[in-house]
């Protein structure tokens, strides 16, 4: 029925859906608009913490009874949340090349990245800052992660930020995708600030 961007709204009107989940960066808001003046019930997420992301699955759990799943979730994320002892490395988080825009503060890839116990060196800026390579270079990262979207950073980018920092590239799930990959993604980011930190 289409994608994010371009929802093929008269279809879904169509199928008379009991439940329209919609995603605030994701979506559209004349499609979610267009949705709910059409009677359907739609509910916009907008998580931008691990803690809020729990609270939101918890509360579409209850919509599609399905607490049981939610509440292990919960448990397994928690889990993996445990305190790190020491200081983890100070990270950019490019998220597009040319313009240059990394990850600011006040979204969801921003609060991984701090469970998982590092710094994002733009956590005080707002969510998707542009910047330039000279200031990604005076902000003195320890690490630069490549995720693979939304842009599509490989292995070429790496010698453009090697410069600055080391840098890798990753699979963006890693960063954006809230959900069951939560407690995974949550351990992978701890083993690669491990591995900066050793």
């Amino acid at each position: 029925m289409g994608g994010t961007k371009d929802p093929d709204v008269a279809a879904i009107i169509a199928a008379s859906p009991g439940l329209v989940i919609a995603n605030r960066e994701e979506n559209r808001r004349e499609d979610v608009e267009a949705l709910a003046a059409a009677g359907l019930r739609v509910v916009v997420t907008d998580p931008s913490t691990v803690p809020g992301a729990l609270q939101m699955i918890g509360e579409l759990a209850e919509l599609l009874d399905a607490g049981e799943r939610a509440a292990r979730l919960r448990r397994e994320t928690e889990a993996a949340m445990t305190p790190v002892n020491a200081r983890g490395p100070r990270v950019l988080v490019p998220i597009w090349w040319k313009p240059l825009m990394a990850m600011g503060g006040d979204c969801y890839g921003s609060d991984v990245v701090a469970v998982a116990g590092a710094v994002n060196v733009l956590s005080d800026r707002p969510r998707y800052p542009e910047i330039t390579m000279e200031e990604a270079a005076a902000l003195k990262p320890d690490l630069i992660l490549l995720p693979d979207e939304p842009y599509a950073f490989r292995e070429a980018h790496v010698r453009e930020f090697a410069v600055i920092a080391p840098a890798r590239v990753i699979d963006g799930k890693l960063l954006w995708w809230y959900g069951p990959r939560m407690p995974g993604a949550i351990r992978s980011l701890r083993t690669i600030f491990a591995d900066t930190a050793g």
